[in-house]
Formats: structure tokens, C-alpha cells, sequence
């Protein structure tokens, strides 16, 4: 069986993980005693107050096999072509036991022989969760915290009267398709 004391999900990672094991019912395999260790020793945290440091889904992290070199992988929801190589899938144990997991956090997994493995972070190299609270940050975002839709941060243009009028009536032209049915109400 294998053990952690906690690991760090974002809502989001924890959902999927919770789907995976509904979707895996009664198998007693070693990668759903994984699974189900991840879920209850999981402390769940919405996605702007995830530490960088932590292993979320999409991040690229450099990680040991027992006393092997670091190896660099990035943890993926599952298999995507053209990636070969690079991905680690949470549909894998290793990818899974890695999920949630801090720089310098360990996690001990077995092996298809029999024996047991231990997983180490060696470190995040990149988490989207600390990027999008990066380019928000330089943009003059908000307070770190505080929550902010996806997209585009808007700016406000000034622009004068004359230019205004010009690109209003552009777009009204684009929008004018000719039929001018006055609806119901008319009638």
C-alpha cells in the first residue's frame, strides 16, 4: 500500500481524480490503492492559493526514482500525441503518485515485480497555476487571492469623438445584413 501523509490538489485536480476512481469501482489493484490514498489524504485548495512548489495537473516537474538521475516530465491528464516522452499521465502510477505532491515530498509506489518504488520531487520547473498568478501580477492585477476571470486583462482607450463615430458605423455596416423584419411586437 502505498503512503503520504498529504498531498496538495486544486478543486480541479481533486474532481478528476474523484471521476477516475468512480470510474475504477472494486478493482483491487496497486494504481486504485494509489488513487485512493491520493483522495483521502488530500488537502484541496482552489487554484490561486495552490503553492508553486506543488505538483498540479500540467506542470513540469523534475523528479527521482529511488536514487536515479532527475528526470523532467510533464504531469498531463492523459496521453497526448506528438508529446512522446514528455508527458507523465496521472493514468500511470508514477504520474499519479506525483500529483500533489511539494518540492521534497516522497511517495513510495510498488512496482509491476513486486517490490516498491519511491518517487521524489526534486523540483516544479513550471506550474500553470504560479504562471497565470505571474502574468497577472505584471499585468497590474488583482491582489493575490482574489479572483479574476480567464482572458484577456482589458485596457481602456481613449480615443477622440471623430475616430469613434468612424468605427462605429464600421461596425454597424459588418452587422447590417439587409432584412429589416421589425418582429412580433410590429405586428
Amino acid at each position: 500500500m502505498p503512503t503520504i501523509d498529504s498531498c496538495k490538489l486544486t478543486t480541479k485536480d481533486y474532481t478528476i481524480l474523484e471521476v477516475m476512481q468512480e470510474r475504477r469501482l472494486a478493482r483491487g489493484d496497486a494504481f486504485s490503492a494509489i488513487l485512493q490514498q491520493k483522495i483521502s489524504s488530500a488537502v484541496v485548495v482552489f487554484r490561486e492559493d495552490i503553492p508553486a512548489t506543488v505538483v498540479t495537473l500540467s506542470s513540469r516537474v523534475a523528479y527521482r526514482v529511488n536514487d536515479g538521475p532527475a528526470e523532467t516530465r510533464i504531469v498531463a491528464h492523459d496521453e497526448i500525441r506528438g508529446l512522446v516522452g514528455m508527458l507523465l499521465p496521472i493514468t500511470n502510477s508514477r504520474g499519479l503518485a506525483l500529483l500533489g505532491l511539494a518540492e521534497g515530498q516522497s511517495m513510495s509506489i510498488p512496482t509491476a515485480d513486486g517490490g516498491l518504488e519511491t518517487l521524489s520531487v526534486h523540483e516544479v520547473v513550471y506550474q500553470p497555476e504560479a504562471a497565470r498568478r505571474e502574468r497577472l501580477k505584471l499585468a497590474g492585477g488583482a491582489a493575490p487571492g482574489s479572483w479574476r476571470p480567464d482572458g484577456p486583462v482589458l485596457r481602456i482607450v481613449h480615443r477622440s469623438d471623430e475616430t469613434q463615430d468612424k468605427v462605429a458605423n464600421h461596425v454597424m455596416a459588418a452587422l447590417d445584413t439587409g432584412f429589416d423584419d421589425p418582429g412580433p411586437s410590429a405586428a
